[in-house]
């Protein structure tokens, strides 16, 4: 009899909410990855996981549950809550790699308490239409978020990292894309999330290709930068610590 695994999100913003019920092992952990990913896409203030009723009592469930959210966690800079976790569920979560921003809470309701009532991060968002002027567009957005947060020295670094994001929609994905410019506990974070299931991958630089650096100026200028998967397209992400400019 194979396992069954049920996610059911609950809300998205400002803070997501993610039920997940059922039997978790290598076969259903494609499933929470997928739900955890969705949740993570529409970019929440955070994101907080009531796994109450997740049956994790084989120790290769806890590797599994372990390695996927703290892997999770990474993406794109949104803070991840796991409640309603058992005593040694929450301690090898504690102990795994990597997993040092996942925190752990015994009471669902007490989390999503605290994390309304945690102050919203600076965050602007626009939807852009896939031609060349949105990179004129982001950038001017980009100049005006860092004259308000008092980032002047990051404004250059920032808008060179947005453009190349932009541009990137713009020359491949050709679909309207969705920018965030947000700033979290002293970390510059953009997104930007298209509609294509293309992901991009780092090309050989070309002195004879306008914009041909790519991804290799956002890896260069970034302290890191991925891209989530989703249904309807993915989301690039980047981060950079403020003041490093």
């Amino acid at each position: 009899m194979s396992s069954q695994l049920v996610c059911r999100p609950e809300q998205d913003l400002p803070v997501a909410v993610l039920r997940v019920s059922g039997v978790l092992d290598a076969v259903t952990g494609d499933a929470l990855e997928r739900a955890l990913a969705r949740s993570l896409s529409a970019q929440p203030q955070s994101l907080l996981v009531d796994i109450s009723a997740l049956e994790v009592a084989e120790p290769s469930a806890l590797d599994v549950l372990s390695s996927i959210v703290c892997r999770t966690a990474e993406w794109p800079a949104v803070p991840v809550v796991l409640c309603g976790a058992e005593t040694d569920t929450a301690r090898t979560l504690r102990d795994w790699p990597g997993c040092h921003t996942v925190t752990t809470e015994e009471s669902c309701e007490k989390a999503l308490a605290e994390q309304l009532d945690e102050p919203v991060p600076p965050r602007i968002r626009v939807r852009l239409r896939p031609v060349p002027d949105a990179c004129r567009q982001v950038r001017q957005l980009v100049s005006q978020a860092c004259a308000a947060w008092q980032l002047r020295e990051l404004a250059a670094t920032i808008s060179l990292v947005a453009t190349e994001l932009v541009a990137n929609v713009v020359r491949h994905a050709h679909t309207t894309m969705e920018f965030t410019l947000a700033l979290r506990d002293d970390r510059v974070c953009l997104t930007v999330r298209d509609g294509s299931r293309l992901l991009p991958r780092p090309k050989a630089p070309s002195v004879s290709e306008a914009g041909g650096r790519g991804l290799h100026l956002v890896r260069e200028l970034t302290d890191a930068w991925g891209v989530l998967p989703v249904s309807d397209g993915k989301v690039v992400w980047t981060k950079l610590t403020a003041g490093a400019a």
